[in-house]
Protein backbone atom coordinates (compact mmCIF):
# COMPACT_ATOMS: atom_id res chain seq x y z
CA UNK A 1 0.00 0.00 0.00
CA UNK A 2 1.81 3.53 -1.01
CA UNK A 3 2.39 5.85 1.67
CA UNK A 4 1.05 9.35 1.70
CA UNK A 5 2.19 13.05 2.21
CA UNK A 6 2.34 12.66 6.15
CA UNK A 7 4.76 9.90 6.31
CA UNK A 8 7.01 11.51 3.69
CA UNK A 9 6.67 14.82 5.92
CA UNK A 10 7.44 12.95 9.15
CA UNK A 11 10.73 11.60 7.57
CA UNK A 12 11.42 14.93 6.42
CA UNK A 13 11.41 16.70 9.71
CA UNK A 14 13.35 13.62 11.66
CA UNK A 15 16.22 14.27 8.85
CA UNK A 16 16.19 17.44 9.91
CA UNK A 17 16.13 17.43 13.43
CA UNK A 18 19.12 15.04 13.25
CA UNK A 19 20.92 17.48 11.43
CA UNK A 20 20.32 20.15 13.85
CA UNK A 21 21.83 18.02 16.40
CA UNK A 22 24.74 17.23 14.50
CA UNK A 23 25.38 20.82 14.08
CA UNK A 24 25.13 21.89 17.56
CA UNK A 25 27.57 18.95 18.44
CA UNK A 26 29.72 20.04 16.03
CA UNK A 27 29.74 23.52 17.38
CA UNK A 28 30.02 22.83 20.64
CA UNK A 29 33.15 20.32 19.74
CA UNK A 30 34.72 23.36 17.47
CA UNK A 31 34.11 25.59 20.23
CA UNK A 32 35.53 23.68 22.76
CA UNK A 33 38.44 22.37 20.69
CA UNK A 34 39.53 24.76 18.43
CA UNK A 35 40.99 28.30 18.07
CA UNK A 36 39.87 31.10 17.27
CA UNK A 37 43.57 33.01 15.54
CA UNK A 38 44.66 32.57 11.94
CA UNK A 39 47.12 30.41 10.03
CA UNK A 40 48.34 31.26 6.37
CA UNK A 41 47.81 28.71 3.77
CA UNK A 42 50.20 25.37 4.07
CA UNK A 43 52.45 25.36 1.19
CA UNK A 44 53.84 22.16 -0.41
CA UNK A 45 57.69 21.10 0.27
CA UNK A 46 59.22 18.46 -1.19
CA UNK A 47 59.07 14.94 0.17
CA UNK A 48 61.95 13.37 2.13
CA UNK A 49 63.35 10.42 0.61
CA UNK A 50 64.14 9.04 4.09
CA UNK A 51 60.81 9.57 5.87
CA UNK A 52 58.26 10.23 3.17
CA UNK A 53 57.40 13.16 4.83
CA UNK A 54 58.01 16.87 3.84
CA UNK A 55 61.01 18.68 4.90
CA UNK A 56 62.83 21.52 4.40
CA UNK A 57 66.69 22.97 6.20
CA UNK A 58 66.80 26.52 5.78
CA UNK A 59 70.30 27.88 7.11
CA UNK A 60 71.84 31.08 7.46
CA UNK A 61 74.31 33.25 5.85
CA UNK A 62 77.21 33.24 7.84
CA UNK A 63 78.32 36.18 9.86
CA UNK A 64 81.23 36.54 12.19
CA UNK A 65 79.84 38.72 14.06
CA UNK A 66 76.51 36.37 15.12
CA UNK A 67 76.44 33.24 16.81
CA UNK A 68 74.89 30.06 14.32
CA UNK A 69 72.14 28.63 16.35
CA UNK A 70 70.35 25.58 14.44
CA UNK A 71 66.85 24.66 15.55
CA UNK A 72 64.93 21.41 14.82
CA UNK A 73 61.53 20.78 14.66
CA UNK A 74 57.71 19.76 13.44
CA UNK A 75 55.27 21.84 11.62
CA UNK A 76 54.84 24.25 14.44
CA UNK A 77 58.60 26.09 12.71
CA UNK A 78 57.09 26.12 9.07
CA UNK A 79 55.33 29.59 9.85
CA UNK A 80 58.94 30.61 10.61
CA UNK A 81 60.68 28.90 7.47
CA UNK A 82 57.75 30.49 5.29
CA UNK A 83 58.71 33.47 6.50
CA UNK A 84 55.52 34.67 7.25
CA UNK A 85 56.47 34.93 11.25
CA UNK A 86 59.90 36.27 11.48
CA UNK A 87 62.65 35.69 14.37
CA UNK A 88 63.84 38.07 16.57
CA UNK A 89 66.62 40.14 15.89
CA UNK A 90 69.74 40.03 17.63
CA UNK A 91 72.86 38.61 18.18
CA UNK A 92 72.25 35.08 16.71
CA UNK A 93 71.50 33.95 13.69
CA UNK A 94 68.64 30.77 13.13
CA UNK A 95 68.86 27.55 11.07
CA UNK A 96 65.57 25.72 11.34
CA UNK A 97 65.00 22.00 9.98
CA UNK A 98 61.45 20.98 10.12
CA UNK A 99 59.65 17.70 9.14
CA UNK A 100 55.90 18.76 9.74
CA UNK A 101 54.31 15.49 11.03
CA UNK A 102 57.18 13.53 12.25
CA UNK A 103 57.73 11.92 15.42
CA UNK A 104 60.78 11.28 17.49
CA UNK A 105 62.34 8.18 15.04
CA UNK A 106 61.71 10.50 12.36
CA UNK A 107 63.52 13.54 13.11
CA UNK A 108 66.08 11.66 14.11
CA UNK A 109 66.46 9.81 10.49
CA UNK A 110 66.66 13.20 8.87
CA UNK A 111 68.95 14.83 11.74
CA UNK A 112 71.78 12.03 11.32
CA UNK A 113 71.29 12.86 6.93
CA UNK A 114 70.90 16.48 7.32
CA UNK A 115 73.89 18.11 5.22
CA UNK A 116 74.94 21.24 7.91
CA UNK A 117 78.54 22.18 6.80
CA UNK A 118 79.31 24.45 9.64
CA UNK A 119 79.38 23.04 13.27
CA UNK A 120 76.49 25.30 15.23
CA UNK A 121 76.92 27.02 18.40
CA UNK A 122 74.05 25.79 19.94
CA UNK A 123 71.59 23.46 18.57
CA UNK A 124 67.87 23.62 20.09
CA UNK A 125 65.62 20.42 20.03
CA UNK A 126 61.99 20.72 20.29
CA UNK A 127 60.16 18.37 21.73
CA UNK A 128 58.47 16.04 19.19
CA UNK A 129 54.40 16.84 19.95
CA UNK A 130 53.31 14.26 17.42
CA UNK A 131 54.62 11.07 19.58
CA UNK A 132 51.43 12.18 21.73
CA UNK A 133 49.84 10.38 18.96
CA UNK A 134 52.12 8.07 17.47
CA UNK A 135 53.45 6.39 20.47
CA UNK A 136 51.52 3.63 22.18
CA UNK A 137 52.54 5.02 25.70
CA UNK A 138 54.71 7.36 27.55
CA UNK A 139 57.39 4.79 28.00
CA UNK A 140 57.75 4.43 24.53
CA UNK A 141 57.80 8.05 23.48
CA UNK A 142 60.44 7.93 26.26
CA UNK A 143 62.57 5.60 24.84
CA UNK A 144 62.18 7.33 21.30
CA UNK A 145 62.67 10.53 22.38
CA UNK A 146 65.96 9.61 23.99
CA UNK A 147 67.32 7.91 20.84
CA UNK A 148 66.80 11.33 18.98
CA UNK A 149 69.08 13.29 21.73
CA UNK A 150 71.61 10.78 21.65
CA UNK A 151 72.08 11.17 18.09
CA UNK A 152 72.19 15.09 18.22
CA UNK A 153 74.35 14.77 21.41
CA UNK A 154 76.95 12.77 18.93
CA UNK A 155 77.13 14.77 16.13
CA UNK A 156 76.93 18.03 17.56
CA UNK A 157 78.70 19.53 21.23
CA UNK A 158 75.93 22.21 22.49
CA UNK A 159 72.31 20.73 22.34
CA UNK A 160 69.61 21.45 24.29
CA UNK A 161 65.64 20.89 24.83
CA UNK A 162 62.73 23.06 24.47
CA UNK A 163 59.18 22.31 25.01
CA UNK A 164 56.57 21.89 22.63
CA UNK A 165 53.19 23.79 22.08
CA UNK A 166 50.23 22.47 23.84
CA UNK A 167 47.23 21.20 22.15
CA UNK A 168 43.72 21.96 22.96
CA UNK A 169 43.14 18.64 21.32
CA UNK A 170 44.84 16.45 23.64
CA UNK A 171 43.92 16.23 27.25
CA UNK A 172 46.22 18.23 29.55
CA UNK A 173 46.66 15.22 31.87
CA UNK A 174 48.36 13.30 29.24
CA UNK A 175 50.53 16.51 27.68
CA UNK A 176 52.12 16.92 31.22
CA UNK A 177 53.00 13.25 31.59
CA UNK A 178 54.79 13.20 28.24
CA UNK A 179 56.35 16.45 28.83
CA UNK A 180 57.07 15.11 32.33
CA UNK A 181 58.63 12.28 30.76
CA UNK A 182 60.90 14.13 27.82
CA UNK A 183 62.23 16.09 30.65
CA UNK A 184 63.66 13.41 32.83
CA UNK A 185 64.98 11.97 29.76
CA UNK A 186 66.80 14.93 29.27
CA UNK A 187 68.00 15.16 32.82
CA UNK A 188 69.47 11.77 32.86
CA UNK A 189 71.10 12.46 29.69
CA UNK A 190 72.76 15.90 31.48
CA UNK A 191 70.70 18.15 28.82
CA UNK A 192 69.00 21.31 29.51
CA UNK A 193 65.24 21.15 29.39
CA UNK A 194 63.43 24.54 28.89
CA UNK A 195 59.25 24.67 29.62
CA UNK A 196 57.13 26.94 27.31
CA UNK A 197 53.53 25.41 28.90
CA UNK A 198 53.17 28.49 30.76
CA UNK A 199 53.22 30.88 28.66
CA UNK A 200 50.45 29.45 26.80
CA UNK A 201 47.01 29.17 28.70
CA UNK A 202 44.54 27.22 27.47
CA UNK A 203 41.83 30.00 27.98
CA UNK A 204 43.22 32.28 25.14
CA UNK A 205 41.93 30.38 22.04
CA UNK A 206 43.56 33.06 20.13
CA UNK A 207 47.00 31.56 20.81
CA UNK A 208 45.78 28.67 18.33
CA UNK A 209 44.52 28.15 14.76
CA UNK A 210 41.28 26.72 13.91
CA UNK A 211 42.87 23.32 13.94
CA UNK A 212 43.40 23.23 17.71
CA UNK A 213 47.19 22.04 17.05
CA UNK A 214 49.47 24.35 15.52
CA UNK A 215 49.62 28.15 16.87
CA UNK A 216 47.89 30.78 15.35
CA UNK A 217 50.47 33.59 12.75
CA UNK A 218 49.29 35.92 14.73
CA UNK A 219 49.32 35.68 18.11
CA UNK A 220 50.71 31.77 19.19
CA UNK A 221 54.10 32.00 17.12
CA UNK A 222 55.13 35.29 17.72
CA UNK A 223 55.70 34.48 21.01
CA UNK A 224 57.00 30.82 20.06
CA UNK A 225 59.44 32.25 17.84
CA UNK A 226 60.03 34.87 20.96
CA UNK A 227 60.78 32.03 23.22
CA UNK A 228 62.76 30.13 20.53
CA UNK A 229 65.52 33.30 20.94
CA UNK A 230 65.71 33.96 24.42
CA UNK A 231 66.17 30.44 25.13
CA UNK A 232 69.06 30.23 22.94
CA UNK A 233 70.58 33.31 24.29
CA UNK A 234 70.35 32.23 27.76
CA UNK A 235 72.12 29.04 26.71
CA UNK A 236 75.01 30.30 24.78
CA UNK A 237 75.24 33.43 27.29
CA UNK A 238 74.59 31.93 31.21
CA UNK A 239 74.18 34.05 34.11
CA UNK A 240 77.61 34.54 35.95
CA UNK A 241 77.28 33.53 39.49
CA UNK A 242 77.31 36.90 41.86
CA UNK A 243 80.30 36.70 43.96
CA UNK A 244 79.27 36.45 47.94
CA UNK A 245 80.37 38.96 50.18
CA UNK A 246 83.31 37.49 52.72
CA UNK A 247 81.66 36.55 55.66
CA UNK A 248 82.36 39.24 58.37
CA UNK A 249 84.82 38.37 61.30
CA UNK A 250 83.72 39.68 64.33
CA UNK A 251 86.77 39.92 66.55
CA UNK A 252 87.48 37.90 69.47
CA UNK A 253 84.94 38.33 72.56
CA UNK A 254 86.71 38.07 75.95
CA UNK A 255 86.07 35.00 78.00
CA UNK A 256 85.18 36.38 81.48
CA UNK A 257 85.52 33.75 84.35
CA UNK A 258 83.18 34.32 87.36
CA UNK A 259 84.59 34.17 90.37
CA UNK A 260 83.07 32.24 93.63
CA UNK A 261 83.09 34.90 96.44
CA UNK A 262 81.46 32.64 99.86
CA UNK A 263 80.44 34.71 102.65
CA UNK A 264 80.14 33.68 106.04
CA UNK A 265 81.77 31.01 107.90
CA UNK A 266 83.59 28.21 106.53
CA UNK A 267 82.66 24.74 107.83
CA UNK A 268 85.95 23.05 108.86
CA UNK A 269 85.62 19.62 107.28
CA UNK A 270 85.61 16.14 109.28
CA UNK A 271 89.58 14.55 109.03
CA UNK A 272 89.87 11.39 107.28
CA UNK A 273 91.73 9.89 109.05
CA UNK A 274 90.05 7.49 111.54
CA UNK A 275 92.71 7.52 113.92
CA UNK A 276 92.62 11.40 115.10
CA UNK A 277 89.79 13.31 116.59
CA UNK A 278 89.06 17.06 116.78
CA UNK A 279 86.75 19.28 118.77
CA UNK A 280 86.50 22.73 117.60
CA UNK A 281 85.03 25.38 120.10
CA UNK A 282 84.56 28.96 119.63
CA UNK A 283 87.18 31.34 120.95
CA UNK A 284 88.96 27.89 121.62
CA UNK A 285 91.77 26.00 120.44
CA UNK A 286 91.78 22.71 118.54
CA UNK A 287 92.38 19.27 120.78
CA UNK A 288 93.39 16.86 118.61
CA UNK A 289 95.02 13.47 119.07
CA UNK A 290 97.34 11.99 116.62
CA UNK A 291 98.78 8.32 117.24
CA UNK A 292 101.17 8.86 114.56
CA UNK A 293 102.60 11.55 116.61
CA UNK A 294 101.91 10.79 119.51
CA UNK A 295 101.14 14.06 121.25
CA UNK A 296 98.17 15.22 122.80
CA UNK A 297 97.79 19.28 122.76
CA UNK A 298 95.60 21.19 124.90
CA UNK A 299 95.03 24.27 125.44
CA UNK A 300 91.82 26.36 126.61
CA UNK A 301 90.25 23.16 126.34
CA UNK A 302 86.78 22.45 126.84
CA UNK A 303 87.41 19.09 128.58
CA UNK A 304 86.13 19.99 132.29
CA UNK A 305 88.92 19.74 134.77
CA UNK A 306 86.78 17.72 136.79
CA UNK A 307 87.29 14.63 134.43
CA UNK A 308 90.71 13.10 134.61
CA UNK A 309 92.64 12.08 131.62
CA UNK A 310 94.19 8.36 132.29
CA UNK A 311 96.75 6.41 130.05
CA UNK A 312 96.91 2.90 130.58
CA UNK A 313 93.95 2.80 132.60
CA UNK A 314 96.17 3.86 135.70
CA UNK A 315 94.98 6.93 137.46
CA UNK A 316 97.97 8.73 138.73
CA UNK A 317 98.03 12.60 140.10
CA UNK A 318 100.27 15.38 139.02
CA UNK A 319 102.83 14.79 141.45
CA UNK A 320 103.57 11.19 140.72
CA UNK A 321 107.10 10.05 141.44
CA UNK A 322 106.95 6.63 140.23
CA UNK A 323 109.84 5.59 138.33
CA UNK A 324 109.65 6.67 134.29
CA UNK A 325 106.39 8.66 135.01
CA UNK A 326 105.98 12.50 134.48
CA UNK A 327 105.23 14.90 136.50
CA UNK A 328 104.39 18.43 136.49
CA UNK A 329 107.58 18.92 136.91
CA UNK A 330 109.24 17.92 133.91
CA UNK A 331 106.87 20.10 131.70
CA UNK A 332 108.18 23.89 131.68
CA UNK A 333 106.14 26.97 131.37
CA UNK A 334 105.25 26.64 127.35
CA UNK A 335 104.04 23.24 128.07
CA UNK A 336 107.05 21.23 126.83
CA UNK A 337 107.95 17.72 127.71
CA UNK A 338 111.84 18.38 129.43
CA UNK A 339 112.07 14.83 130.64
CA UNK A 340 112.34 12.78 126.86
CA UNK A 341 113.25 9.21 129.18
CA UNK A 342 110.22 9.38 131.26
CA UNK A 343 107.57 7.02 129.97
CA UNK A 344 104.32 8.63 130.14
CA UNK A 345 101.60 6.31 131.59
CA UNK A 346 98.58 8.30 133.45
CA UNK A 347 98.49 11.80 134.17
CA UNK A 348 94.95 13.77 136.00
CA UNK A 349 94.09 16.98 135.89
CA UNK A 350 92.51 18.25 139.32
CA UNK A 351 90.32 21.63 139.79
CA UNK A 352 93.72 23.66 139.86
CA UNK A 353 95.48 21.85 136.84
CA UNK A 354 97.16 24.53 134.59
CA UNK A 355 95.07 25.02 131.51
CA UNK A 356 98.35 24.63 128.77
CA UNK A 357 99.32 21.26 129.16
CA UNK A 358 101.37 19.24 126.12
CA UNK A 359 102.66 15.87 126.56
CA UNK A 360 104.19 13.20 124.82
CA UNK A 361 102.29 9.61 125.21
CA UNK A 362 101.56 6.45 124.02
CA UNK A 363 98.49 4.38 124.84
CA UNK A 364 94.91 4.97 124.50
CA UNK A 365 92.81 7.89 125.66
CA UNK A 366 89.98 7.74 128.17
CA UNK A 367 87.78 9.56 130.45
CA UNK A 368 86.04 9.02 133.84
Amino acid sequence: MPRGKSFRRSEAAKKNLASLRMCILLFFCLSIESGTGKRHAVKQWHKSLLTGRQHKLVLPCESPDKKFVLVVGDSHLRAIVDGFVPMPEGSLSFGLMCTPGACAMELRTELLHAAVPRTPDAVLVIAPSNNLTSSRTIDEAGADFAKLLLSACSRWPNVCVTDFAPRLTVEVDQQQLLREEFRRVAARMGVRFFSFADHFPMDRLKLWSKDGVHLSDSDGMPIFAGLLWSVAYEFLHPPTPKPQPAPRTSPPRRQVVPKVVVKGEVTVPRPSNPFEWTVVGKGRKVIVYTPSSSVLWCQHSLIPTRHILTFGHTPLSSTSDAEGTPSTSDIDAEGHLTNLNANPSSVDFDARGSDNVQLACAGSVGFR
